[in-house]
């Protein structure tokens, strides 16, 4: 699983080094050509402002949000839609969460904990949904899986060269990461406590030199980072560890704890019903997904939901701390097809798809159950026009399907830097943007966090997709995917910067579609094409 890679992992170290096309006319919000010339947000938005920022309007508060409050106030009003089910295929979600309770999908043809597949769909005790990973939690990227299997491999050559490359940069990060980790578990030992702030470092007084290096490297790790910099300084350590034990070792075999044979499409006996699965940090990514799009609206306790009232999510477990298998997403699809999801979000992506083909399939069968697949463009900083990032909805070129939408990242200051730098790009492959930074939601154990990624904005523009289908049933998948696509905002004129490149661009050729959605545009393009 590509989750948002450590953005300051670079910064980071040297830090311590060195201190140690439509055929319905757009509906726009206002007229285009004014949208381009709007101010930019010069004043930091207060803290219950930018936990919600995505569902703000670009006109009113100069925020390119996608309107979402604006389509509750003015078209939802009064409106009763019908149940929608999301599958959310991820990493495992908080099914208990205080602020999902009563969103969560469940099985009532299955009887919990008895044993059997009452409902006779194939799976035993699948109440809340599905998990494809059994006990296994960490997994080796697709890559190290390549180079395992030997020269034989088509792909073995450039993706050794890969692993060589990723493994050297992890082990040159390791000893500031080993030196930062030992740091932290020092001062926690002296201040007796293991949650400290930057005020407890600048008031260690000390003669003890080891202790005082220990202060100057944790307050250099604090003022890089900011306030949660104990949070996020461990998720860099994690991701580097990670690399190096699990991602990038060819020696660690994650899969053989599952019990079945990944490259047997047939061998479809395994896995559970716990879509929590093993290990409850592990579903922080699949929690945080979930709550964008299902967390409850205005009670005060975190985010907003932007489609809490009338959506069920369904859990399914298939994306480890690793790549993710190609088996696992192919049937992850086929079950949310077959056990009544009408939108199947999909944060998580990889370079090399060894068994494509059975995704593939697995697309074509949910276009054919009239499905919408809405999918997270990745987030390395890359034109996937020119890089793959699989899965994709194209073969040689040409689009295969009608019910996949790919969805870039954009953040809250609108302006040349608007698309994150970590989204993926493309004229071609990424179909639409949305909001992917510094988004407030739920994680587990009821708490709430802000995360950033494509990962983020995919179920940002899930929620509105599900929000066209419930209160228009009639409209098919491809339809809603058009209409997220032509209702979006504009930004005929604005420059922006994408990638680790810097590439410049008019953001109108940074996607398909040219716009970032926007739900109250989409709820009056599916009411004129519902009328149709």
């Amino acid at each position: 699983m590509k989750l948002i890679k450590p953005i300051f992992v670079s910064a980071f170290a040297t830090l311590i080094l060195s201190s140690c096309n439509s055929a319905l006319a757009p509906m726009v919000t206002t007229n285009p050509a004014n949208i381009d010339k709007t101010p930019l947000k010069t004043t930091p938005l207060k803290e219950e402002d930018l936990k919600r920022w995505s569902h703000l309007d670009l006109v009113k508060d100069t925020i390119p949000g996608m309107s979402v409050d604006r389509a509750y106030a003015e078209l939802l009003k009064g409106k009763k839609g019908t149940k929608v089910i999301v599958s959310v295929i991820d990493s495992g979600v908080d099914i208990d969460h205080e602020d999902l309770k009563g969103k969560i999908w469940i099985n009532k043809k299955e009887i919990a904990g008895n044993k059997k597949d009452d409902d006779n769909n194939g799976f035993v005790d699948d109440v809340n949904g599905w998990n494809f990973l059994g006990e296994s939690t960490d997994e080796n990227l697709e890559l190290t899986r390549i180079v395992k299997k030997g020269p034989s491999d088509p792909n073995y050559t450039v993706a050794k060269a890969e692993l060589d490359a990723k493994l050297a940069e992890m082990m040159q990060y390791k000893p500031q990461m080993d030196m930062i980790a030992k740091a932290d578990k020092e001062i926690k030992t002296h201040l007796k406590k293991e949650t400290y702030t930057i005020d407890d470092l600048k008031k260690i007084v000390t003669t003890d030199a080891a202790l005082n290096q220990n202060k100057m490297i944790m307050l250099s790790v604090a003022t890089q980072i900011g306030p949660n910099f104990q949070e996020d300084m461990k998720g860099q350590i994690d991701y580097v560890y990670d690399q190096i034990n699990y991602n990038l070792n060819v020696n660690f075999d994650g899969r053989k704890i599952v019990g079945d044979n990944p490259d047997d499409i047939n061998d479809k006996k395994y896995g559970n019903g716990n879509v929590k699965g093993p290990i409850s940090g592990d579903i922080e990514h699949g929690t945080h997904v979930s709550g964008i799009i299902a967390q409850v609206r205005g009670n005060g306790k975190g985010g907003d939901g932007v489609a809490p009232i009338n959506v069920e999510i369904m859990a399914i477990r298939a994306v480890p701390n690793g790549d993710e298998y190609d088996k696992d997403i192919a049937l992850a699809i086929r079950y949310a097809v077959d056990n009544g999801a009408k939108v199947i979000n999909g944060s998580f992506g990889k370079d090399y798809s060894p068994h494509k083909d059975w995704v593939f399939e697995a697309i074509k069968y949910a276009e054919s159950k009239d499905v919408l697949i809405v999918h997270a463009a990745g987030n390395d900083g890359k034109n996937i026009d020119v890089e793959p990032n699989f899965p994709t909805d194209e073969v040689n070129n040409v689009e295969f399907a009608t019910n996949f939408i790919s969805i870039g990242a954009i953040g809250k200051e609108y302006g040349v830097n608007m698309v994150a730098d970590f989204s993926n790009f493309g004229s071609s492959n990424v179909d639409i943007y949305a909001p992917g930074k510094e988004i407030y939601a739920t994680v587990p154990n009821n708490k709430y966090k802000y995360e950033q990624g494509t990962s983020m904005a995919s179920p940002n523009a899930a929620g509105v997709a599900a929000m066209i289908r419930s209160y228009y049933p009639n409209l098919t998948a491809p339809q809603v995917k058009k209409i997220l696509m032509d209702s979006g905002t504009p930004l005929s004129s604005l420059e922006v910067v994408l990638g680790e490149k810097k590439e410049k661009r008019p953001f109108s050729n940074a996607s398909k579609s040219g716009r970032f959605v926007n739900a109250y545009n989409a709820l009056l393009m599916a009411e004129q094409l519902s009328k149709k």
